[in-house]
């Protein structure tokens, strides 16, 4: 096929035109005009030449009302600016709007005609015309992105030969390939990009927690390349893409039957349609007559406001689709204005007889002015007649042809106030020149203005104005018939958390339902459990996995749990953390309170025993057994027992150092009361030998001496060990996961073991001095007592050493208080126990004579 050529020129600079001469089928002079591409016709009625002639002119049949509107729409926003004074004063806009034809073949030679042809009222054999300006200032039109990519590379290949308008605004080329900027310099439009809807789809669809959806789009270039953005978008938002299938309009019955087979074999309930109006009703048809498969529709803007559709009964399983459009607006004026358009208007113009031919089946007769040149078989006025031409209701696309106008208007505005407002021009007039195309280019990069309708317009980087869509919802009205109701709004101008809004208890689902419909391959994982991904399937498909103990998940479909913190551990439910229980022992619990009566048992008895022995000093058992020592010793288990208190109840920074210092200084004052008793029942037996004299220096005083001297030993490693590092409370989290245990950390293990290691090695020798006693006399035995009680207080300690350290938790502390309990229980029966059961039940036995025995007459023990 030929396009048009090019305007040649020589050497001499004329200029003929190689090849036919490609003329708009609207057009009016103005100042500056501009250029449009629409399909005003739908297509083209190619005819077979025999390539020995020049072939006849292409003819273009079956008229579109729809592009038609766009054209007239076109023209009136071009007069609305012309009757304005605020924008391009003084200078009027002109148009050449040209036929597609529905074909790219048209399209490109009609956007090529509007670059490089000259006006419609220039001569060719003008010197002047290889040099003069463009005939159309920028192009509006351009439907598909080939279109617009093809004349793009042509007006970069003959930018720097021949004076080109490339600048190009489209109102319905939303191919996302089409914002690059390198390969599309000049490329606009006041159209959102599919990436833009398909991230408004993908995001809709996780809104409503559909994981798991079918994919249907056209094998086009608009189905193929908006299905792979939509499905890109899918997978950041985590929706997972079941099937995608993709039809042809003339795919067989047959193909589309397979098709709707693996729609209700899928598990998916909820399908996203990418597909042209045309692709579309085929399968609609098939759907139609297989019956109502029950699933989610999910459309793109190019059918979701199809009125054909939704008045079609047969088509009534699409209640309850949703999808995006492009957002409606009222142009106040438009509707009378369509109605205006009449023949009569330019008589010569072949383009409006054959509109008013197809719309009311009228014939044009210019010979007959007195009936406006019109013979009418039907209406003769357009009024109340809605149809695809002045049907105003819905201006999703007409709008952005409006808008295209004036954003071509507003950047010359700019452009020619910049250049009054220069000192170097201030003195030209406006309308006497002719702006360079680029220009305006760069004006139209930074243009920001404001529509009647409120709307601002501005474009990125990209060419790309802000993307507005209406969510809209396919509603049954009373009457049974479908109606488009707009239930949300997706505005990439907000903020990320108001891009999208939705009124959801506006809408409608599937088969009527008020309940969003569910679409999943896994159900949801709850609040404490995590997703473990099934192998060799998608990662929306997926087993539940109970997070482990110490570990949480907060949020539904989790991928991980998340470990509490030290002090905290998981609830039953694993979707919380909560403090760990303390575990301490307290006074409050069983095994506290029995500890405690055990103590205060073992601090009564001691002191019953001490009264028994004050109110019996003056007898011979007590005064033969040391009586000042005795009174020392019941006052050093008394401390021994209460001792044993101090270790029960929350640790604290001082009951920690209290508990282990009183322990060990009250032990050792204990023991060095038994040592100093073994000392006196040998220096005793040694003093019946003849001539010995030793209990003259192992006196009272001594043994008061001694008894200081060994506590105070202690006392001071006490008090070296709470100087360099004292016992401290401290959060035991090791031992157990999932409590907290609260314990007294002895600070330096030195001291603390040296403290025990001294009581051990005082316990010791006074069982190996009771044990080298052991002969003594039977009835004044005191060294066998104290044997046996030695032997009972290194079994309990000895038994002590590996059960503290095994023990966990509070039972360490029971174990500790036990073998205090049970050392002091031993030293208190084994010393006193007899000497009270004789002072008591056997007072005929409490004699000097009966206490000497068959010991000699001289053994005199001092008290």
């Amino acid at each position: 096929m030929v396009l048009v050529m090019v305007v040649g020129c020589v050497g001499d600079q004329s200029c003929s035109l190689l090849g036919q001469t490609t003329l708009p089928v609207l057009s009016a002079d103005g100042d500056v005009n501009i250029g449009a591409v629409f399909s005003i016709h739908s297509q083209p009625l190619f005819k077979v030449h025999s390539f020995t002639s020049i072939p006849e002119k292409t003819a273009c049949i079956s008229f579109n009302l729809r592009e038609f509107q766009f054209a007239q729409t076109l023209i009136f926003a071009l007069e609305e600016i012309n009757n304005r004074s605020d924008l391009l004063p003084g200078l009027s806009l002109g148009y050449q709007v040209y036929d597609a034809c529905g074909s790219v073949p048209k399209a490109i030679q009609s956007a090529l005609a509007l670059m490089n042809s000259p006006g419609i009222h220039d001569s060719l054999s003008e010197p002047s015309s290889c040099s003069r300006h463009p005939a159309v200032l920028g192009i509006v039109g351009f439907w598909l992105f080939r279109v617009s990519t093809l004349i793009v590379s042509y007006a970069l290949i003959f930018d720097t030969n021949l004076p080109i308008s490339s600048t190009q605004i489209s109102h319905f080329a939303t191919c996302d390939c089409l914002s690059n900027r390198k390969k599309y310099p000049s490329f606009f439009r006041t159209i959102p990009s599919d990436l833009y809807q398909s991230q408004a789809l993908a995001k809709l669809v996780k809104h409503f927690g559909w994981t798991w959806v079918g994919v249907v789009n056209s094998n086009s270039d608009y189905g193929n390349n908006g299905m792979a953005t939509f499905i890109e978008a899918a997978h950041q938002e985590g929706v997972c893409v079941e099937y995608q299938e993709a039809i042809f309009r003339t795919d067989s019955r047959e193909k589309l039957l397979k098709m709707v087979r693996v729609m209700r074999r899928a598990t998916a309930r909820v399908v996203v349609l990418f597909v042209g109006l045309g692709d579309l009703i085929p399968l609609l048809n098939v759907l139609a007559q297989e019956g109502d498969p029950g699933l989610q529709w999910v459309g793109s803007e190019s059918w979701i406001t199809a009125r054909m559709l939704a008045e079609k009964q047969s088509y009534s399983f699409l209640r309850g689709a949703v999808g995006f459009a492009f957002g409606n607006v009222k142009l106040d004026g438009l509707e009378w204005f369509l109605d205006s358009v009449h023949p009569s208007q330019d008589p010569d113009n072949s383009l409006l007889r054959e509109f008013w031919e197809t719309v009311f089946q009228c014939s044009f007769n210019r010979s007959r002015e007195e009936n406006r040149g019109t013979l009418c078989t039907g209406a003769e006025s357009l009024a109340g007649l809605k149809n695809q031409y002045n049907d105003v209701s819905d201006l999703r696309i007409s709008s952005k042809v409006y808008t295209a106008v004036y954003a071509i208007a507003h950047s010359l505005h700019d452009l020619l106030t910049d250049l009054k407002n220069d000192s170097g021009r201030s003195n030209r007039s406006v309308t006497t020149y002719t702006p360079q195309q680029a220009s305006v280019l760069d004006y139209l990069r930074e243009v920001r203005f404001t529509m009647k309708t409120g709307e601002e317009i501005l474009f990125n980087g990209h060419g790309d104005t802000v993307a507005r869509y209406e969510l809209i919802n396919w509603q049954q009205e009373a009457d049974g018939t479908l109606n488009f109701h707009s239930v949300g709004l997706y505005d990439t101008s907000m903020s990320p958390e108001k891009t999208l809004m939705i009124n959801q208890k506006k809408m409608v689902w599937a088969g009527g339902q008020a309940e969003v419909p569910v679409s999943v391959c896994s159900q949801s994982c709850p609040p404490g459990t995590r997703k473990a991904v099934q192998k060799g399937k998608h990662v929306c498909c997926y087993d539940c996995i109970p997070c482990a103990e110490g570990e949480i998940s907060n949020i539904t479909d989790s991928n991980v749990c998340y470990l509490c913190d030290l002090e905290y551990w998981s609830n039953e439910n694993r979707d919380h953390c909560v403090l760990k229980p303390v575990e301490f022992l307290s006074f409050e619990e069983i095994m506290g309170i029995v500890l405690v009566c055990f103590s205060l048992f073992g601090t009564g008895v001691t002191t019953l025993v001490a009264v028994v022995f004050f109110i019996h000093r003056d007898t011979p058992i007590v005064r033969a057994n040391n009586s000042e020592l005795s009174f020392l010793l019941l006052f050093s288990l008394t401390l021994c027992f209460l001792c044993s208190l101090t270790f029960i109840g929350r640790p604290s920074e001082w009951s920690c150092m209290l508990r282990h210092t009183a322990f060990g200084i009250a032990f050792v004052l204990c023991i060095s009361c038994v040592l100093g008793k073994t000392l006196v029942v040998l220096m005793a037996f040694r003093a019946t030998l003849p001539g010995s004299n030793v209990m003259k220096w192992f006196g009272p005083p001594l043994q008061r001496l001694c008894v200081l001297a060994l506590t105070f030993i202690q006392v001071l490693i006490c008090v070296i060990w709470l100087t360099i590092s004292p016992p401290f409370p401290y959060k035991n989290m090791l031992h157990y996961k999932e409590i907290v245990i609260l314990e007294c950390n002895v600070g330096s293990a030195i001291g603390f073991w040296a403290v025990l290691g001294y009581i051990g090695l005082l316990a010791v020798l006074c069982f190996v001095l009771a044990f080298l006693a052991r002969k003594l006399p039977d009835n004044f035995n005191e060294a066998k007592f104290i044997t046996f009680s030695m032997l009972i207080f290194c079994a309990v300690w000895i038994t002590f050493i590996p059960a503290y350290v095994s023990s966990p938790g509070k039972f360490t502390v029971a174990v500790e208080i036990f073998a205090i309990l049970a050392s002091s229980f031993g030293l208190l029966f084994c010393i006193f126990a007899p000497k009270c059961f004789i002072i008591l039940l056997r007072p005929e036995r409490n004699t000097k004579k009966h206490v000497m025995g068959k010991t000699s007459n001289d053994i005199h023990v001092h008290d």
